[in-house]
């Protein structure tokens, strides 16, 4: 194999397929890429055995062929050359090594047999359709802050996708909670996914599938079967295994008769949370809100490091309530409102809460109170 290709072309390539890699695992040939040239393009091929991305580029090849090198090792020479620089990786086969040289710059890697790279089997996909990147970047990073990283709950390490009914009819929709808080996202439903059967995928795969969705024009093509799920633009394709379990029925936690409506500038909001919170020395970081007409008092009050409060003018007409909440839950909850304001819904101090963005209902949040 012998080809030339643009340092940019090749770095970009090359950081897709590095990320995916284990960097701690027993499998040698798993922390290598599978470089393949053929005809005028170059594909890059890793994977961890749970998620496989493919990533093609184009280049000159000289002389086809196929061969794996480390992926890591492969990144960190690319990244370090020249802007603008054309890289030849030529491989001699019998040696088992990659020559890397750009300019006067001139590496030699180990390779190891390309017959030896896991290649993911390929499935069946029971539905397949389109997607706009722009709506699949707003499912998956709105909801994604929610995930939980408890592993004895694998089944709520992910995003649950699925085909749901809401109000407006049939939606896309994205689920995530970690049993302290929740986000449900909806988007309209792409033709084709009507029949899609719901999925959880794993929370590396939603941190991989975010390098995809850039570009808010781009088409991706989605697939999906009981077992597995794609996500491919014209030049990458990223598949993964869903994770087997069975996502819990999360409408039950979601209040629908909470009545005391509380609206606030989001942004002022989320830094008036975050100031009081400084003085706050535990991991819990309690905050404790204090409503009563039009006013919002903001305290944390930690015995060991002190006590801080802040007032907020806000839009609040009902019965006055005391009620505490994890600073870091709120924070990051404000933290995905586009709008100006978020709208919260109360019940009692001691029932879970409601947050949306102003009117818009298609983004709903959930978040335990804490006592205080």
């Amino acid at each position: 194999m012998k080809v030339s290709i643009e340092r940019a072309t090749l770095l970009k390539a090359v950081s897709q397929a590095q990320s995916v890699v284990e960097r701690r695992n027993t499998i040698p040939i798993l922390a290598n890429v599978l470089i393949e040239a053929e005809g005028d393009t170059v594909t890059f091929r890793a994977t961890d055995l749970d998620i496989e991305v493919l990533d093609k580029a184009p280049a000159m090849v000289e002389r086809a062929g196929a061969t794996t090198v480390s992926a890591v090792t492969l990144h960190e020479i690319v990244r370090k050359l020249p802007d603008g620089a054309m890289v030849q990786l030529a491989d001699d086969g019998a040696a088992g090594r990659l020559t890397v040289t750009a300019g006067r710059s001139n590496f030699n890697l180990a390779t190891l047999p390309k017959e030896d790279f896991p290649v993911m089997a390929s499935s069946e996909y029971s539905s397949n359709f389109t997607a706009k990147a722009e709506m699949l970047r707003k499912l998956f990073d709105k909801s994604k802050f929610a995930i939980s990283t408890e592993e004895t709950r694998y089944y709520l390490n992910g995003v649950y996708m699925h085909v749901a009914d809401s109000e407006d009819g049939r939606m896309l929709r994205c689920v995530a909670t970690d049993g302290h808080r929740l986000a449900r996202i909806d988007a309209p439903l792409p033709a084709g996914a009507e029949e899609m059967p719901g999925v959880i995928v794993p929370r590396k795969t939603v941190g991989e599938l975010r390098k995809l969705l850039d570009e808010d024009d781009m088409d991706i093509a989605v697939s999906v079967s009981e077992t597995k799920v794609r996500f491919a633009t014209p030049d990458i394709t990223l598949t993964s295994k869903v994770i087997d379990g069975t996502f819990p029925d999360y409408s039950r936690v979601i209040p629908a008769g909470n009545t005391r409506r509380l609206e606030v500038d989001a942004s002022e909001f989320a830094k008036a949370v975050d100031r009081v919170a400084t003085v706050s020395s535990e991991r819990s970081r309690a905050v404790k809100l204090q409503l009563d007409e039009d006013r919002l008092v903001l305290s944390v009050n930690a015995p060991d490091s002190g006590a801080a409060e802040e007032e907020l003018a806000v839009a609040y007409g009902d019965e006055p309530l005391e009620i505490g909440f994890n600073a870091k839950y709120l924070l990051e909850i404000a933290s995905q409102v586009d709008r100006e304001n978020a709208v919260f819904m109360f019940n009692s101090s001691g029932d879970p809460t409601l947050m949306r963005e102003g009117n818009d209902t298609s983004a709903v949040y959930v978040v335990m109170p804490m006592r205080v």
